[in-house]
């Protein structure tokens, strides 16, 4: 039966069932890195170093949006794996229903919201004088495409958790090529620059969404039919309380990119950089930031329904096992990063476009320092997501709010009084080293309940 689709979750070995939804998981995420890495290199390189700038500025809406959409997509796709352990398929199929008719509606709203407060966005955001011409181009028409990216994210998590990696993995494929390819023809043949930019992405999360809404109607472990779309507030309220981790940890990247852009505006002008080579730097090294936190959060994410079902059947030696495996694979990536970030910094950056010695000299501080804590970054992350998979919103939330939003307040706030434009930089490594602390202490809890009920 559809119901029992998923049974398989629990006997298959744990190597294989990793292997099986983290690979495709990873291979989606890094496509959806792709989809920002590749405006910036073809922009880089077609418009020039204020064309990156702009799309610096804009990316704070796009997380936005992303935030949101994982508050309702990844917290139902987390519940629905939590139910189908437990065997209640009707809440699993409720849930599914709801956050569709919710994530349109919601999508829809933002993007009204986004387009009336054009202007003083793009200033709130970190806009200069130089960039903020080229920010227009691409803000206008990223924003239209909002709903579909959104319900594209939705639509991406809830088929992981029906069982089809594979197919999530597909979808993602498909948009991230339609903007590879359509990018260097509207910048460098059409010679529509920005606004080429954004109608190549926005084109690829079109393709990306319907292929979703296509699968709608061929889910395996999940049945629908008109009451499951009867808004339930009991069924919404537990979804998105699953999902307050993911949202807020997104929404706290929006936060610090503000007062980052506009510190970088600040002392960066006070310094030899100027404001525009820090703000345009520090976007490039973000993009190579998300690319590795794409591997991280694609080995979690793809073994969320496989701990979610594990610990709603309550086998949780396996819920542990998962967890320590996921932790090597992400190590051993996070690691092979940071070293090829010490040593080839300047390498890596030029990917994006070459510029002159100042530019070089900032980027080589930026991404060195960054990427030194990687491997305790890539470990908090995930392990948040580990605790929402299992149900422990305060935990994973504790961890998404002080790393990303209170301590890097107070840090990105202190430091460059201090140190400088520089003193940005150095925020990073204390914040990983603190989030790392955390995650300790919170995994050591959990586990040891475990063992208590299991030897209960």
């Amino acid at each position: 039966m559809a119901e029992n689709a998923n049974e398989y979750l629990a006997r298959e070995k744990v190597g294989k069932l990793i292997m099986k939804f983290s690979v495709p998981a990873v291979a989606s995420m890094l496509v959806s890195s792709l989809y920002n890495m590749v405006d910036q290199v073809f922009i880089g390189r077609g418009v020039g170093m204020y064309g990156n700038g702009a799309t610096n500025v804009v990316y704070p809406a796009t997380v936005i949006a992303l935030a949101i959409a994982l508050l309702m997509g990844d917290g139902a796709a987390a519940f629905v794996s939590i139910c189908q352990g437990k065997k209640d398929f009707k809440s699993a199929n409720r849930t599914v229903g709801n956050v569709i008719g919710l994530s349109i509606l919601v999508s829809l709203v933002l993007c009204g919201i986004f387009l009336s407060l054009k202007e003083p966005l793009l200033k709130l955001f970190g806009a200069t004088e130089m960039n903020l011409p080229f920010a227009r181009d691409y803000y206008g028409i990223i924003v239209i495409g909002l709903p579909f990216f959104m319900f594209g994210c939705v639509l991406n998590g809830l088929i992981r958790a029906d069982g089809s990696p594979k197919f999530a993995m597909i979808t993602n494929f498909l948009g991230c090529a339609i903007n590879l390819v359509f990018d260097p023809i509207a910048i460098f043949v059409l010679h529509w620059g920005m606004k080429g930019a954004a109608i190549a992405t926005i084109a690829g999360q079109i393709i990306s969404a319907l292929c979703g809404i296509w699968y709608l109607f061929h889910m395996k472990s999940v049945k629908l039919d008109k009451s499951c779309f009867i808004p339930d507030g009991s069924t919404i309220r537990q979804f998105l309380t699953m999902g307050l981790s993911s949202f807020l940890t997104q929404l706290s990247i929006v936060a610090i990119m503000v007062i980052i852009n506009n510190i970088l505006i600040t002392f960066g002008a006070a310094s030899k950089y100027g404001p525009d080579i820090p703000l345009t730097v520090i976007g490039i090294v973000s993009k190579i930031t998300g690319l590795v936190i794409a591997f991280v959060v694609g080995i979690a994410g793809g073994c969320q329904p496989i701990v979610g079902y594990n610990f709603g059947a309550k086998e949780y030696d396996r819920v542990k096992q998962i967890y320590k495996t996921m932790m090597l694979l992400e190590g051993i990536i996070a690691f092979v990063t940071m070293v090829l970030c010490e040593l080839f910094p300047i390498q890596i950056v030029s990917i994006f476009g070459k510029q002159g010695d100042l530019y070089n000299e900032f980027a080589n501080y930026a991404l060195r320092i960054q990427m030194i804590t990687i491997v305790f970054c890539a470990i908090a992350k995930s392990s948040a997501i580990f605790l929402q998979s299992i149900g422990r919103p305060v935990m994973a939330t504790s961890v998404s709010v002080v790393r990303d939003f209170a301590l890097s307040v107070v840090l990105q706030l202190t430091l460059p009084r201090i140190f400088g434009v520089v003193g940005v930089l150095w925020a990073v490594p204390i914040i990983d080293t603190v989030a790392l602390l955390m995650v300790i202490v919170f995994i050591r809890k959990v586990f040891g309940e475990f063992d208590k009920a299991g030897a209960a």
